[in-house]
């Protein structure tokens, strides 16, 4: 089981200290989840210059909300980091279902879905090489891998999860073990069902924090604060792990489920819970 690491989003001058000490402690992915009418640091931005502050680590947007996005410029910069991070890149990709994001770009938040299918129709071509149109040529540079970098879709819907089978890929899972073992059984399905060879890949995501009463508060209250929109924020908060036992519990059973790794998203700053989940978990 690969443990991996999701990172803090209320100050993102921390964060090189937290994927250095990452990269050392043998983690498996750095991840940074996406909004944009918020005060989180732009994903892509920030994983290129923790791509510079690492060696080792992979570097995951989960999950980037590719409809508020350009196609064409979203494909070259994810190739971009893909070289640029020497393939350790992972795009992990989602609609968003907050109204504001979508009224910050222009885009309609109904038509979400469908425009995510249609960018990755154009973000793969454009990752093999294809011309942009008749009348528009090739946008470069080319990805480690001809078909460009390895891609996770998030989402709780059949639909969005057929994205694994349909574009590649694996599912991350922002749920529970209670109820993720139905969200691992559709991506597997899709996955047959699209004539996939081998199996997808499945990356759970938790909230935790272990530490004082301070940090539990600071990163209760980071939860709370991101999740107001939402109208279940108090559920959220509730579900996050503060002990070993229930991380170690939580993990044993994502594995018993067929989990490929873990990530444990901590919405405190403080550096030391890198440490700390380390010496937890690896």
């Amino acid at each position: 089981m690969h443990i991996g690491l999701g990172l803090p989003i209320a100050d993102p001058a921390v964060l090189p200290e937290w994927a250095h000490r990452a990269d050392a402690a043998g983690y498996s992915t750095l991840g940074l989840l996406d909004r944009l009418v918020f005060h989180n640091p732009e994903p892509l931005i920030t994983l290129a210059v923790l791509a510079g502050a690492t060696s080792r680590i992979r570097l995951q947007t989960e999950v980037l909300l590719a409809p508020l996005r350009d196609p064409a410029l979203l494909a070259k910069q994810a190739a971009t980091l893909d070289r640029l991070s020497g393939g350790r890149f992972v795009l992990g990709l989602g609609v968003g279902g907050r109204e504001d994001d979508h009224e910050a770009t222009g885009t309609d938040i109904r038509t979400r879905g469908r425009r995510l299918d249609e960018q990755m129709a154009i973000m793969r071509g454009l990752w093999s090489g294809a011309p942009f149109s008749d009348t528009c040529g090739p946008i470069g540079p080319a990805p480690l891998t001809p078909a460009g970098p390895e891609l996770l879709f998030g989402g709780f819907q059949p639909a969005a999860i057929d994205r694994v089978g349909r574009w590649g890929g694996g599912l991350l899972a922002a749920a529970a073990p209670a109820w993720a073992g139905n969200l691992f059984d559709l991506a597997r399905r899709s996955w047959t069902e699209h004539g996939r060879t081998g199996s997808p890949r499945i990356v759970a995501q938790v909230n935790a924090v272990l530490g004082p009463r301070p940090l539990v508060d600071q990163a209760r209250a980071s939860i709370l604060d991101y999740y107001e929109f939402s109208g279940h924020a108090d559920q959220t908060a509730a579900g996050m792990l503060t002990t070993v036992d229930e991380m170690r519990s939580a993990v044993k059973q994502f594995e018993d489920l067929g989990a490929d790794e873990v990530m444990l998203y901590c919405y405190g700053t403080d550096p030391s819970q890198v440490d700390r989940f380390a010496d937890a978990l690896l």
